[in-house]
């Protein structure tokens, strides 16, 4: 028994709006505090994940926050031939001020700003919600650069993103802004339909997980983003159910080894690597799909 259209259109809607934008302003203003042990540095402040992007649902309306260290960047050179590395590493300098300063400095303003509600996580740091502010997860970042093969090593052809380690030393480099601004092109460009059935995909897998289909984690929110992303613009139709069905025939159908992430740098889904969807995961995810789609009771 298919989904309805009524179904559909309740898990198209977005979630919290003016408690998520209470708790940004909330933490920009602790994060841009001029007593800050790092305020004199360049840095910056940014929204990414679900609330930045309007995907957001009820469920999942944490607020993520970046906070990227601007004045030291990190670089991917792999790209450029002799000559150009070359000349990369004879302009190049150790910064004074490195990833880890700006870590532990921004760390130590949080505790001090919000104490005991403050928990190093694996990636970001937590912020737990009290009151109206909700809970927000802060990435301490520094600038990367991933040079492409036509620079000289010393121009700007490189695309700019963001760099940080795990708690188990793994590094983890991503592109936030270019995710953001491609998802906001796809969904102008499907007569804002995009963004509607990214968040019916999310609600429907939060169900899928209160209901066994899945267990957590397996379809993480930043992953369905970019399978969306590379569903061609007319399979977004007026309808919901049209809609999800296209796409998600569409997703069944294509090489899913030619599908990429929605920043349009890392590829959607390979093995071994952090920033990818697991192909396990991928596959159970939409065999799940496919299930529960079928055995739908109201």
């Amino acid at each position: 028994m298919a989904i309805p259209e009524s179904q559909i259109e309740t898990w198209s809607h977005i979630g919290s709006v003016v408690q998520s934008a209470q708790t940004y302003d909330t933490m920009r203003n602790v994060l841009n505090d001029g007593n800050s042990p790092y305020y004199a540095k360049d840095f910056s402040i940014f929204l990414q994940g679900s609330y930045g992007n309007e995907t957001n649902v009820f469920r999942d309306s944490d607020v993520d926050i970046v906070i990227r260290l601007n004045q030291t960047y990190y670089a991917d050179t792999v790209k450029l031939d002799a000559g150009a590395k070359a000349n990369y590493d004879k302009a190049f300098s150790l910064a004074g001020y490195a990833y880890p300063d700006f870590k532990r400095d921004v760390l130590a303003w949080l505790q001090k700003k919000f104490g005991t509600d403050v928990t190093p996580g694996k990636k970001a740091i937590v912020i737990k919600g009290k009151g109206t502010r909700r809970d927000a997860d802060v990435l301490v970042c520094a600038q990367h650069r991933r040079y492409r093969a036509t620079s000289n090593g010393l121009d700007g052809q490189y695309d700019e993103g963001i760099t940080f380690w795990t708690s188990d030393g793994t590094q983890i480099i991503n592109f936030p802004k270019q995710h953001a601004a491609n998802c906001t092109t796809k969904h102008q460009s499907t007569n804002s339909q995009f963004k509607r059935i990214v968040r019916v995909y999310k609600n429907m897998r939060n169900r899928m997980i209160d209901d066994g289909y899945i267990a957590d984690g397996v379809a993480p929110s930043y992953f369905l983003e970019g399978m969306l992303w590379n569903v061609p613009n007319d399979k977004f139709v007026q309808s919901y159910e049209d809609t999800f069905v296209n796409a998600f025939n569409w997703i069944s159908n294509t090489d899913k080894t030619n599908l990429a992430c929605a920043s349009d740098l890392h590829w959607l889904v390979r093995d071994n690597t952090s920033v990818c969807w697991a192909t396990a995961n991928f596959e159970a995810y939409l065999t799940a799909v496919r299930e529960y789609w079928n055995a739908w009771q109201a």
